[in-house]
């Protein structure tokens, strides 16, 4: 490490909270994540606590990052993951004529995950109810799209977005011509 230890104390707190809201983390999943109760992570981001070695290892590993430069001060580079169009895992036989390109990483499946959708004319994609407080959020990008959600039903076009449960039994249907939408699925 580079850095004095009054030096590491003083800008801990702010490594800290800049990892867990770089991530869109909230201090209580934080606390959930790491098992360090969300008061103390709230007085240890506000340089009131200063944690334990213990502490500070759960709350690194709840937000992936590296421990030891966390407390040294210097920049890891930036870095920019490209994912090329041709090299997009992408689903072709789930529902009727749809095609779904997985966007989100593999770490994130059962979080939260991404999609781009293109469903063919009268194509639909009928699914299950995922994990109970699970949420859809469909935006369209190109044609109309009827949405089913439980027993409630709805229709966006171009620019809209639908914001749904999908805990129950759901469907995107492509009305009137081809939809292509991106598709961001919450798991609660």
């Amino acid at each position: 490490m580079t850095e004095n230890p009054d030096a590491i104390l003083n800008q801990l707190p702010s490594r800290l909270k800049s990892a867990r809201t770089a991530q869109g983390l909230s201090l209580d999943a934080v606390a959930k994540l790491s098992g360090v109760s969300r008061s103390m992570v709230s007085q240890i981001e506000r340089g009131e606590s200063s944690p334990t070695i213990a502490t500070l290892w759960n709350l690194t590993r709840a937000l992936q990052v590296d421990f030891a430069g966390l407390l040294d001060g210097r920049q890891s580079p930036a870095q920019i993951e490209v994912l090329r169009a041709d090299e997009v895992p992408t689903i072709h036989n789930l529902g009727n004529g749809c095609h779904i390109r997985i966007l989100s990483p593999p770490e994130e499946a059962g979080k939260h995950e991404v999609y781009e959708l293109l469903i063919d004319e009268g194509g639909i994609l009928d699914s299950q109810p995922h994990a109970r407080g699970a949420r859809e959020h469909l935006t369209i990008i190109q044609g109309t799209a009827g949405l089913r959600s439980g027993d409630a039903q709805s229709t966006i076009t171009i620019g809209d977005t639908g914001r749904y449960p999908a805990d129950v039994p759901h469907a995107i249907q492509a009305i009137g011509g081809a939809v292509r939408a991106f598709l961001v699925v919450q798991d609660a």
